[in-house]
Order: structure tokens, then sequence, then C-alpha cells
């Protein structure tokens, strides 16, 4: 019998299978951290609309735009308590800090935050509209999907007489 050296070592093509699949590995534990990453950063959008209609999680972070319902506005030192609405439904809003200068009732508003146990949206960043023609077009979306927001061609939108 002739005597044939066990090869101790893999071959070449099941060094090469493992690479890739070292590799491939590698690649997918990084797209799901850089997934996770971004999900974490994301921030949707929401109407007291669907605020009201969907079953937003106490602690998740969102932005809720609409208008500042007149008469909401309440003050005490830093902190202010008022009303986002769509002209459908309303979400109470408290916030503390320095609000915007342009921030007042009637006017679109947009504010980062999350809801508290009881449904109070806390923000912490309130963003108000830059000039008299401007609203948020997410505020403006909002606006329109409840039917209370119509434009005419060549004058700016505005809301719908008796709203």
């Amino acid at each position: 019998m002739r005597d044939v050296p066990m090869r101790r070592g893999m071959k070449r093509k099941h060094k090469r299978l493992l690479a890739v699949l070292g590799l491939v590995a590698g690649l997918g534990v990084a797209a799901a951290l850089v997934l996770t990453a971004f999900n974490d950063n994301l921030v949707f959008f929401h109407s007291p609309s669907d605020v009201a209609e969907k079953k937003i999680a106490a602690d998740k972070r969102f932005r809720i735009g609409g208008l500042v319902e007149a008469g909401s506005v309440k003050k005490d030192g830093l902190t202010t308590e008022f009303v986002v609405t769509d002209l459908r439904h309303a979400v109470p809003v408290v916030y503390t800090g320095m609000l915007p200068d342009l921030f007042r009732e009637g006017q679109g508003v947009v504010a980062n935050g999350k809801l508290d146990a009881e449904g109070r949206f806390i923000a912490s960043e309130v963003l108000a509209k830059h000039d008299e023609n401007y609203m948020p077009p997410e505020v403006a979306d909002a606006l329109k999907k409840s039917g209370q927001w119509h434009e005419k061609p060549g004058d700016h939108a505005k809301l719908k007489p008796g709203s």
C-alpha cells in the first residue's frame, strides 16, 4: 500500500466559502446596527386626528402639528400649556422653555415630544410659523385631510370661512 500523506488543512474552496460567509454575516450585523440607529432617530409627524385615531404609545417620540386653539394658552413661568387642533380633534400640549416670538393662538405650530400616560403631549421643542403666509407642510396637509383647508388659485391657502 502506498502511504498517502493526510491533508490536515482545509481545501482552498472551503476557505473561500468561510471567508464569504463571514463577510456576509459581518455586513448583515453592520446593516442591522445602522438601521437600528436610524430608527431611533426617526421622528414621525402626526396630526391631532392621527393621535386620536391611532393608539400611539406613551414615550414614543413624534411631532404633532396643527393650529394653536384660541383661548387655550396658559402660562406659568416658563411652563406653557396650550391645545393643538386640526379642527376635528385636539391634543393638550405642555412645554417648558422659551416659546418662539411668533407663537400665538390661531397660528400654525409643530412640536416635538411624546405623549404622557394621561394623553398630554410633553413637548421638548416648539416651532412656530415664520411669516403670515406660511403654514408647515405637515400642518397644512393635516388640515386639508380634515376638510378645513382650501386654496384658491393665485391666493394663499386659508381656512374655510366659519371654521
